[in-house]
């Protein structure tokens, strides 16, 4: 196939990024029939993923299944002529789900849908029962008045997320445009602390405290609206935030009815129960290493990620078994077609992810030294969506070289470059170290359902989507691996680990 050209940055030698001025990079696009032909027509992607999700099951980082997992990805790297390795990490402590009950008591007796929060405690082997209230929890807003308030309580800190009726009539321009603008504000707010490590702290420190501070006046537990249709609820919670307290995620129907209840002047009455086992001390855990060697720049490296850590509600497929096992499918199509790529390819399945890009950002770190040699990292994890192409990722730079990228796989349809920026995984862990990091972008395919929830099943994967998405990274990994130069390095930032949780003074712990 033909070498195309196109117009990207200079590679600068400086250690942070000056005024970049445009090069033309020749991207080399030999190869690449071959790993189309392995990954179109010879695919192994499904059975991979049938096995990780229906004989390991979901992969909560700290269980077992966690480390079954990160064995049967390196022995599979091996069967299809990689080098691979675990590399260990200091997670956190572990936390292991009990069972969970919830029952309204008045003004009915009904059972609540309800799972506990991760990392949260239990109620100690007894059923707590009592009313529940509406006070506000926004962390770093006082509790000074409602903690004599809450004594026995259940606490709802928040109000009922924005969804709309499934089964009602069209949104009107009006309801679209609220819906629009709430989630706009939620938005603006996590991008704030995705790029403020500072506030980012202190709003973990903040919501810390406040469980504790909470537990000491007496409440009873906390209840967290899950924020999806038909019963489904949004699973998240991490070993830097341990909470003394009970917090249970129940269904967003049955938290607006609680809601509802409240504004009325009918307070209900909840009677809960939680069995949790939390750790005593932090753990290792461990990222999955396959590393195809480059022939000519074999200290260069191109990154292909995803994160095989998942929530246990379900068993971890579209969130993010789908996205793991398409980087083991774009290594075995990348060395079982004979291509040699001039750079070596590097395939990482991360853990810790949904605890917060934790095995990532330990990778990052224990790398940094051979950050500048890192070409890009290319992540998938949004579902079980086919790519439909690339967000820049702030780098308008490399709009012209996603174009010629993508050339080889835009009749598969990868053929839209955007100038936007994707949060929430671990391409952001070696951004600050000047590395190009993306995550591509996928066809929705009902992820905003299945995401954390009980249905993020083996039922819900689109064959021939993940097809289509190992033969994308396949294919652009290769060509990022045999262009002539590096690209231009990204601005570093502070990366300085935040300090581990701890209640501020005045804040019991017991």
């Amino acid at each position: 196939m033909k070498t195309r050209s196109l117009i990207a940055l200079l590679f600068l030698a400086a250690p942070l990024a000056q005024p970049l001025q445009a090069q033309s990079i020749a991207v080399d696009t030999s190869g690449t029939g071959a790993v189309l032909d392995q990954a179109l027509n010879h695919s192994a992607v499904m059975q991979n993923l049938a096995y990780l999700s229906d004989m390991i099951g979901p992969r909560l980082t700290g269980s077992a299944a966690m480390k079954k997992a990160n064995d049967w990805t390196m022995d599979q790297f091996k069967a299809y002529g990689l080098s691979s390795q675990l590399e260990s990490y200091v997670f956190g402590v572990t936390w292991e789900r009990g069972n969970a009950s919830l029952k309204l008591v008045q003004p009915f007796s009904r059972a609540i849908t309800a799972h506990s929060w991760a990392w949260t405690a239990g109620t100690g082997g007894k059923t707590l029962t009592g009313e529940v209230i509406r006070i506000n929890g926004t962390p770093g807003d006082s509790l000074d008045a409602y903690l004599p308030k809450v004594k026995g309580k259940w606490l709802m800190l928040s109000d009922p997320s924005f969804i709309w009726n499934p089964d009602g009539p069209p949104m009107t321009a009006a309801d679209s445009q609220a819906m629009k603008d709430a989630q706009a504000k939620r938005m603006a707010n996590y991008q704030r602390l995705q790029n403020d490590p500072k506030a980012m702290q202190e709003f973990r420190q903040a919501s810390y405290d406040r469980a504790f501070r909470l537990k000491d006046a007496g409440a009873l537990g906390i209840l967290t609206d899950g924020s999806k249709e038909f019963g489904l609820v949004t699973m998240s919670g991490s070993p830097n935030s341990v909470s003394p307290l009970p917090n249970l995620v129940v269904s967003h129907e049955d938290y607006a009815l609680l809601n509802r209840l409240i504004q009325r002047g009918s307070p209900p009455v909840l009677a809960g129960s939680v069995t949790n086992t939390l750790g005593g001390k932090p753990v290792e855990q461990y990222n999955t290493v396959g590393e195809i060697k480059g022939s000519e720049k074999p200290d260069e490296v191109v990154i292909l990620g995803a994160h095989l850590d998942s929530w246990d509600l379900g068993t971890g497929v579209t969130d993010n078994g789908t996205g793991s096992m398409v980087v083991l499918e774009a290594a075995r199509a990348i060395a079982q077609s004979g291509v040699k790529p001039k750079r070596t390819i590097r395939f990482i399945l991360f853990s810790g992810e949904e605890q917060g890009l934790l095995g990532s950002t330990a990778y990052a770190a224990q790398h940094a030294a051979e950050a500048d040699r890192i070409q890009a990292v290319l992540v998938l994890d949004n579902g079980t969506g086919m790519i439909t192409g690339q967000a820049l990722q702030g780098r308008k730079e490399f709009e012209q070289l996603w174009i010629d990228l993508l050339a080889p796989v835009t009749s598969l349809g990868a053929k839209t470059v955007r100038d936007a920026n994707k949060g929430g995984t671990d391409h952001l862990s070696f951004i600050p170290y000047g590395v190009p990091g993306f995550n591509f972008d996928q066809e929705t395919r009902g992820y905003n359902h299945t995401h954390h929830s009980q249905v993020d099943t083996y039922d819900h994967a689109v064959p021939a989507d993940l097809v289509q998405a190992s033969a994308v990274m396949a294919v652009t990994a290769l060509e990022l691996a045999n262009l002539q130069d590096l690209l231009a390095r990204g601005e570093k930032k502070d990366v300085t680990p935040p300090a581990p949780m701890k209640p501020s003074p005045g804040v019991a712990m017991k």
